[in-house]
């Protein structure tokens, strides 16, 4: 079994729970998780910001239960409730919506039902408080006739809820699209690889940052002999081979010292361009790159960041690119910055988005943002792939 709490909230499978107010769906991941994680209540509109459970579900293995604000939510903080269950909406892999028996209509939920299933989600539909009715026929064979979908009936008594939605997730659990692994394609057992890290300044106390964890550990899976070193060993670690080694793994803001400093035979990427092929799409990313040779002192940049750490000396996003952005372009070039779960609705105003790895946010999100962007045919990459595009080497790296 893995081990939860290695497993980053980020590449868990997550299991987003919709409904009205008061449909069950507190009492639903409550039941799944085995704790008494949501606070159940017969007050409608209990839950408000949603709630985010990290479990392991066996058969499925680590996942985030997500207990969302009833979408039929009113007044003006219902509407920022809402807002927060649509943003849940582009975290979840796996969607749970509830029809209650106990309401009159099911215009709402069709409503979602066709969302989620528009936007290509694994949709599990559950009729709950069965037993408030006497018979759930009808509203079953309307999901089936309208939806195309079998639903699966449940009572507030259920003792074996928890078995029952799992079994039915396991058979929806969606196909991983992307890579499968960070370093798929990239290396076989037994290859030497190094890895160049420099310890920046907003690393953990005594701790390296997820992604070189995340790499780390993909590595050892895949049996890779690693040599880890910071970047002012990188040329003792060198010598200290018999060969130089099969790929070089580095941290994307010291691109152009170690591409000077590798052998022509050392293959090179950085944890950032390898995380976009596992979060994004990479391909993609590449191709947005190319609007950085065509911006001007006119345009504008949307830079974005997953995690929403407090500004720091030569930070990446809020220092490092723009500085090389308006090096190259000019310093009226303007750059805005956003961090967390902040993302413009309307990016029409931009000329390029740059985003970063997204270790914290799952492939779902990351997605959501690339789509968004796409629809309104703004160019995305992100920090990687523009540091090896600034460095001139986007076309000689591994992607």
């Amino acid at each position: 079994m893995s081990n939860l709490n290695s497993t980053p909230r980020s590449v868990r499978l997550h299991i987003g729970i919709f409904g009205t107010r008061n449909s069950g769906k507190s009492s639903l991941l409550n039941a799944l998780s085995g704790h008494s994680t949501a606070v159940v209540s017969p007050i409608a509109g209990t839950t408000t910001d949603p709630v985010y459970k990290a479990i392991e579900l066996s058969g499925l293995g680590p996942c985030v239960l997500i207990d969302t604000a009833g979408f039929d939510d009113e007044g003006a903080l219902g509407n920022l409730r809402i807002l927060k269950t649509e943003d849940a909406f582009k975290k979840t892999d796996v969607a749970v919506l509830l029809f209650p028996q106990d309401q009159k209509d099911f215009i709402k939920e069709f409503e979602w039902a066709k969302k989620i299933q528009d936007a290509k989600k694994p949709l599990l539909i559950i009729v709950s408080k069965s037993d408030l009715v006497d018979d759930t026929s009808f509203i079953v064979k309307g999901i089936k006739d309208k939806l195309k979908l079998d639903a699966l009936v449940a009572s507030n008594e259920d003792k074996n809820i928890q078995h029952r939605v799992r079994e039915a997730i396991i058979r929806l659990q969606p196909e991983k699209d992307g890579k499968k692994s960070i370093v798929e394609g990239l290396v076989k057992k037994g290859d030497v690889v190094m890895l160049v890290m420099p310890q920046q300044i907003n690393a953990p106390q005594g701790r390296l940052i997820l992604p070189q964890v995340q790499t780390t550990r993909d590595l050892l899976d895949h049996q890779c002999i690693i040599i880890s070193v910071t970047t002012d060993k990188m040329e003792e670690g060198l010598r200290s081979l018999r060969n130089p080694p099969s790929l070089i793994i580095t941290d994307s803001q010291v691109f152009p010292y170690v591409y000077e400093r590798k052998s022509e035979s050392s293959r090179l990427t950085s944890f950032s361009v390898l995380l976009a092929g596992v979060k994004g799409d990479v391909e993609e990313f590449a191709r947005g790159a190319a609007m950085i040779e065509r911006l001007t002192i006119n345009s504008k940049v949307l830079i974005a960041e997953a995690c929403s750490h407090a500004p720091l000396e030569e930070d990446i996003g809020r220092v490092q690119i723009p500085r090389l952005l308006r090096d190259k372009i000019g310093e009226s070039l303007q750059i805005d910055m956003v961090s967390g779960t902040d993302f413009p609705d309307d990016l029409s105003s931009y000329d390029l988005v740059i985003h970063c790895a997204g270790c914290m946010f799952n492939r779902s999100y990351m997605m959501s943002r690339l789509k968004e962007a796409k629809s309104q045919n703004i160019p995305m990459t992100n920090y990687g792939i523009t540091l090896a595009q600034l460095s001139g080497i986007l076309e000689k790296i591994e992607l």
